[in-house]
C-alpha cells in the first residue's frame, strides 16, 4: 500500500494570519502538501486563490501546493492550462490542480458569469479537464464542446510530467469524471459522510476500470475539520488516529486538515508528531 499522504489547509482569509508562516511551518513539520480554497468574492477579506498558491510555492521548497478546488467557470481552461504549466515548472513540479464545477449562484451573478444548472456546470468541468489534459500532452489542440472550444491551441513548453488533477465532486456524474479523467478525489466530510463515502469510492473505481485505467492510481483524500471532541475530527492523538484508520479502511489514501485558527500550532504539532506516525505505523 502506498504511504498515506497528509496535507493541511492554509486559510485564504486575512484574519487567519500570515499564510507564508503557515506554509513554512507545515513544510518544516513534514506534511506532504498544503491546500487553499477558491472563493473570489464575499464579505470576508481574503486572498485570491491562484495568487496565494503562487506566493506559497515561491516561499517553500519541498511541500506540494494544492488548489482545493478552483472553480472552473472563473478561469478559461486554455489559460488555466498554461497557468498550471508555469506554476508547476517554476515550483519544481509541486502543483496539484484541484478543480470543481463552481458553486454559489450569487458569486456567478456578481462576476457576470452566465447562469447554469448543476448538470451544465458538471459537463463544463469534464470538457475543461479534457481540454487542459490535451493541451498538456499534444502539440496542437482543436476542440469543440458545448461549453468550451479552441482551434489550433498550443502551449510551450508542455509539462514535463503529468500534473495531478484532483476533483471535489460528489454527485454521480462528478464521481464518474473522477474515475475517467482525474488523478485524485478530495471531498469534504460534510458532502461525503462516512456512511456514503464507501459507495462513492466504489463508483469512482468502477468508472476508472471501465475507462481502462488502473483504479489504484486515483488518490482519495478526505478533507476534514479538526477541532474539539464532537467536531468532525478531535480528541486524543490515539482517538484521532483510530478514526483516520477507519477512513483508510473504507478506501481513503490521504487526508487534508482544516485547523482551528486559535489552536493551529498545537494542532499542527499533534498531527505531525503524534497522529501521523500512529497512522502510518498501523497502516504500513
Amino acid at each position: 500500500m502506498p504511504q498515506i499522504r497528509f496535507g493541511v489547509d492554509v486559510p485564504a482569509e486575512l484574519a487567519a494570519g500570515d499564510p507564508i508562516a503557515h506554509a513554512r511551518r507545515a513544510e518544516t513539520l513534514g506534511f506532504d502538501f498544503i491546500s487553499t480554497n477558491d472563493h473570489v468574492l464575499g464579505t470576508d477579506p481574503r486572498h485570491e486563490a491562484w495568487t496565494l498558491l503562487t506566493w506559497l510555492a515561491a516561499s517553500t521548497s519541498r511541500i506540494h501546493i494544492a488548489a482545493r478546488v478552483l472553480g472552473v467557470p472563473y478561469r478559461e481552461p486554455v489559460l488555466l492550462a498554461k497557468m498550471s504549466e508555469t506554476l508547476d515548472r517554476l515550483s519544481g513540479g509541486r502543483l496539484i490542480l484541484g478543480l470543481g464545477a463552481g458553486s454559489g449562484e450569487s458569486e456567478f451573478a456578481a462576476m457576470g458569469l452566465p447562469e447554469a444548472t448543476v448538470g451544465a456546470r458538471v459537463s463544463g468541468l469534464e470538457e475543461a479537464i479534457t481540454l487542459i489534459q490535451a493541451l498538456w500532452t499534444q502539440t496542437s489542440v482543436s476542440y469543440k464542446g458545448r461549453r468550451y472550444s479552441t482551434r489550433e491551441a498550443r502551449i510551450e513548453p508542455r509539462p514535463a510530467h503529468r500534473i495531478p488533477i484532483w476533483l471535489g465532486t460528489v454527485g454521480p456524474r462528478g464521481l464518474a469524471i473522477v474515475g475517467k479523467k482525474a488523478d485524485g478525489w478530495i471531498p469534504s466530510l460534510a458532502y461525503a459522510p462516512p456512511d456514503r463515502a464507501p459507495q462513492m469510492i466504489v463508483a469512482i473505481l468502477a468508472a476508472a476500470a471501465e475507462a481502462g485505467r488502473d483504479p489504484a492510481e486515483i488518490e482519495r483524500i478526505y478533507n476534514l475539520e479538526l477541532g474539539p471532541v464532537g467536531a468532525e475530527l478531535g480528541g486524543t492523538s490515539d482517538e484521532i488516529a483510530g478514526r483516520l484508520l477507519d477512513f483508510v479502511a473504507i478506501g481513503f489514501t490521504g487526508f487534508n486538515f482544516k485547523l482551528t485558527v486559535s489552536d493551529r500550532e498545537s494542532q499542527l504539532e499533534q498531527i505531525a508528531n503524534e497522529v501521523i506516525p500512529l497512522v502510518r505505523g498501523a497502516s504500513a
